[in-house]
């Protein structure tokens, strides 16, 4: 064979994630695993019996639609006018994807020319990189940093050139926590219009804002119709990570823009589980409420284990996660710090540096997921006290 590397080299570096890594050395040494942000319970039972109901009536056990069956579709259009009053057509403007995941690179690929700039905040998921490298895209970071991790509207601003196509939003942001106010949202949108940007919004934590406040899609403010590709999930809302059920919503022109790539993905997926997720959007808002202050309560359970310990913590307003730093430990690398943890307490995290394009920004982070049983999180926290003592 020829020396030409074997990889792409627009995917050089990216190797395997840091979540495989982690759950590995979970297995491995039996931690307690709050590095990956999966629950360890399932969702409601009434929603596994849905899937379970639609497998026995033999729908979806071969390929639904290629937009998604019509149930979720008319389900997701309902979800949005129900709880932003957000109107969209199931028939043109929602489409269902194998996750978030999927509907993020496929919104990349679709949208993406060679050398377009991509302006993304970091920390970012670590599927952000590889979906605009996949498109030939340029990523450029914006840095979000402790302890508050609000954009500088302003950096955002001076970061736009005349090659950038698309701004990538995470809100509630992993692993961070933030979440936008509609203040910045604002400021966002209008220089979306004032530059003819397209942006691509990742909500998938849509239902988890705590402490009063609230989620406001980027799709809903003026100007931001036509040029929004708004996406979420079912897995972190209803607790069912492995049925891998997402949707974009979005105008016609950009959903069939998303479609003509996504089809080629996947194709489809995930088909009786989309006749059960249809169900799990139309849970009454007491779920929806007694989910997000179940959360909330074991965010602040291991928000106060961890500072025991000797963490700073950043309070988290959303997600699934705590991000902390671990210079008050002592500690100056959370790449190191993570991998020996499971060895020196018995515990599994996440460090935040491989988020960010510059290390050093976020080089002693360490983020802990919290959608775990209250007395798993007790025990982590318990042990992790090993660590000040």
């Amino acid at each position: 064979m020829s020396g030409r590397p074997l990889l792409n080299r627009r995917l050089d570096g990216l190797g395997t994630t840091i979540f495989a890594e982690m759950s590995a050395l979970a297995l491995a040494t039996g931690a307690i695993n709050l590095g990956q942000g999966f629950p360890d319970t399932d969702g409601p039972e009434a929603i596994r019996e849905a899937a379970v109901r639609a497998l026995r009536d033999g729908r979806g056990n071969q390929y639904p639609p290629g937009m998604g069956v019509p149930e979720l579709r008319t389900a997701i259009a309902d979800h949005q006018q129900r709880f932003y009053g957000l109107s969209f057509d199931p028939d043109t403007e929602v489409l269902v994807t194998a996750g978030a995941t999927e509907a993020i690179a496929a919104a990349m690929l679709a949208l993406l020319e060679p050398g377009d700039e991509v302006i993304a905040f970091e920390p970012f998921y670590d599927s952000y990189a590889a979906s605009i490298a996949m498109a030939g895209g340029v990523r450029v970071p914006l840095t979000l940093r402790a302890p508050d991790f609000r954009p500088d509207l302003d950096a955002l601003r001076q970061a736009v050139t005349p090659r950038t196509r698309l701004l990538l939003l995470n809100s509630p942001h992993n692993p961070t926590g933030m979440v936008l106010t509609r203040d910045e949202l604002t400021v966002i949108a209008e220089l979306a219009v004032e530059r003819d940007l397209i942006v691509v919004t990742d909500e998938v934590y849509e239902h988890l804002v705590f402490d009063g406040g609230a989620h406001t899609p980027l799709i809903s403010l003026p100007g931001m119709r036509d040029r929004t590709v708004s996406i979420s999930s079912a897995g972190k809302t209803f607790s069912f990570t492995g049925w891998k059920v997402g949707w974009v919503t979005a105008s016609a022109p950009l959903l069939a823009a998303v479609r003509t790539t996504k089809q080629f993905l996947t194709y489809v997926a995930s088909g009786p589980f989309q006749y059960a997720i249809a169900e799990a959007l139309r849970l009454p808002d007491s779920y929806f409420t007694a989910f997000r202050d179940d959360l909330q309560a074991k965010r602040d359970l291991l928000a106060a284990g961890l500072t025991t310990a000797g963490f700073e913590v950043y309070r988290p307003q959303g997600t699934y996660f705590i991000t902390t730093d671990i210079a008050a430990l002592g500690e100056k690398d959370a790449l190191a710090f993570c991998r020996a943890l499971p060895e020196r307490c018995g515990v599994v995290a996440v460090p935040n540096s491989v988020f960010y394009d510059d290390p050093d920004a976020g080089r002693t982070q360490v983020r802990f997921a919290f959608c775990k049983k209250q007395d798993v999180l007790a025990a982590a926290a318990s042990r992790l006290r090993r660590l000040s003592s």
